[in-house]
C-alpha cells in the first residue's frame, strides 16, 4: 500500500511516500525567512506552506517514481501546531482525498514522533518509553501498544526545545538555538559553569526548564563583556549539558519506576549529538536498549506521519472530510485504535 503523508504543523513543509511501512522518499522544506524574527511568525508560516505545498509534494513522488494516481491513502497531520499551518496541510489532504476518491487519515503530530524510531528500527518490540523531546513538548510516555500511552512525566513551563531558543536569544545566537548552541558548545567546558538542575516538588517526575534560562540570564549578566566573550563556548556547553542531564536523569527515574528497558528518543532536540554520547552512559548503566531515529527523522518531517497513517489503516481507521485542524490536540486525543 502507498501512502503519501503530508506535515505542516510548523515551520516545515514536508512530503514523504511510505509503502507497506517502509519509507521510499522523504523531503523536507524548513522556512529560514523565521530566522530573522528571531521565532516562528504563524502568519508568515502559513503563507509559505501555501506557497511550496505543491512543489514539494511534486518533488516526493518524483522522488518515490510514482504519481498521485498510484497513491492509496493520504496521512496528514491535522494537530497539534500553528492553526494557520495546520490548515494548508490538512485542507490539501482533503482535496486530494476527493480528487482521487481514497481515504485520508487524520495523525496527531506527536504520535507521529512515537513512530519515527519505527522507522529506522522496525523491530523494535512494545512496550517502550518514549523521550519525546521537541520545541513545545518534553515528556516520556510508556508506549505500551498503538495507540495506548501512559503519560510519566511532562514539562510545567517551557519545553527543552524552547529552553534552547530562549538561551541562545540570551547568548545572542540565532534561532533555532538548539543547533546553535550544540555548534559553540563542541569546544567548550560542560563543566566549567555549574548550573541548577530544576526540579519540581509535587512531581518529582516532571520537567521544568524555566528556571534554568533565568539563571543562564543572571550569569550572563553578572559576567563583564570580555568574559562573555572569552567564555561563550564554556557557558553554552555548561548550558546545555545542564538540559541534557535534567533530561537523563528524568529518564532514569522512570526507566527505574517502570523496569522498562527498550528506550525511544524522540524530537528535534534528539538529533543532538551530545545528547546521543551521553545517552550511551546511560545505556551501559542501566543495562537498556537505546533507540534514535535518524537525524532526518527526529525535526519535523512527513515520514513519520505516514508510518503513523499506515498503522491507523492496517486498523481500518479513517477520517471524515468533517475533522477540523486541531492546534491544542494532545497525544491521547485521535490516537490509533
Amino acid at each position: 500500500m502507498l501512502i503519501l503523508g503530508i506535515e505542516s504543523s510548523c515551520d516545515e513543509t514536508a512530503g514523504a511516500v511510505c509503502k507497506n511501512g517502509e519509507i521510499i522518499s522523504n523531503v523536507v522544506l524548513s522556512q529560514v525567512i523565521h530566522k530573522q524574527f528571531g521565532g516562528v511568525v504563524p502568519e508568515i508560516a502559513s503563507r509559505e506552506h501555501d506557497s511550496q505545498i505543491t512543489s514539494i509534494i511534486q518533488k516526493t513522488l518524483d522522488e518515490a517514481n510514482i504519481t498521485l494516481s498510484d497513491i492509496e491513502a493520504i496521512a496528514v497531520t491535522y494537530g497539534a501546531g500553528l492553526m494557520g499551518a495546520l490548515l494548508v496541510g490538512l485542507n490539501y489532504a482533503k482535496g486530494l482525498s476527493i480528487a482521487l476518491k481514497i481515504p485520508f487519515i487524520g495523525v496527531n503530530h506527536l504520535e507521529g514522533h512515537l513512530y519515527a524510531s519505527f522507522i529506522s528500527f522496525p523491530n523494535m518490540k512494545y512496550p517502550y518509553l518514549c523521550l519525546l523531546v521537541t520545541g513545545g513538548h518534553t515528556q516520556i510516555w510508556e508506549v505500551q501498544s498503538p495507540g495506548n500511552y501512559v503519560l510519566h512525566s511532562t514539562t510545567i513551563d517551557d519545553a527543552a526545545g524552547e529552553a534552547f531558543d530562549k538561551g541562545a536569544r540570551i547568548l545572542g545566537l540565532d534561532y533555532p538555538g538548539g543547533p546553535e548552541i550544540e555548534k559553540i558548545a563542541q569546544n567548550g567546558d560542560p563543566e566549567k559553569y555549574n548550573f541548577p538542575i530544576p526540579k519540581v516538588k509535587n512531581n518529582p517526575l516532571n520537567f521544568s526548564f524555566s528556571g534554568l534560562k533565568t539563571a543562564l540570564l543572571y550569569k550572563f549578566r553578572e559576567l563583564s563583556q570580555d568574559e562573555i566573550k572569552t567564555n561563550k563556548r564554556d557557558i553554552a556547553a555548561s548550558y546545555q549539558e545542564t538540559i541534557l542531564n535534567t533530561l537523563l536523569r528524568q529518564l532514569a527515574n522512570v526507566i527505574t519506576l517502570t523496569g522498562i528497558k527498550q528506550i525511544s528518543i524522540v524530537g528535534g532536540v534528539a538529533a543532538n549529538k551530545r545528547f546521543r554520547e551521553k545517552a550511551d552512559i546511560l545505556r551501559d548503566n542501566s543495562n537498556t536498549e537505546i533507540y534514535f531515529p535518524t537525524a532526518e527523522y527526529c525535526t519535523d518531517n512527513a515520514a513519520m506521519i505516514a508510518v503513523a497513517g499506515y498503522e491507523k489503516l492496517k486498523e481500518g481507521v479513517y477520517s471524515p472530510l468533517s475533522l477540523k485542524a486541531n492546534p491544542n490536540l494532545a497525544l491521547n486525543d485521535g490516537a490509533i485504535g
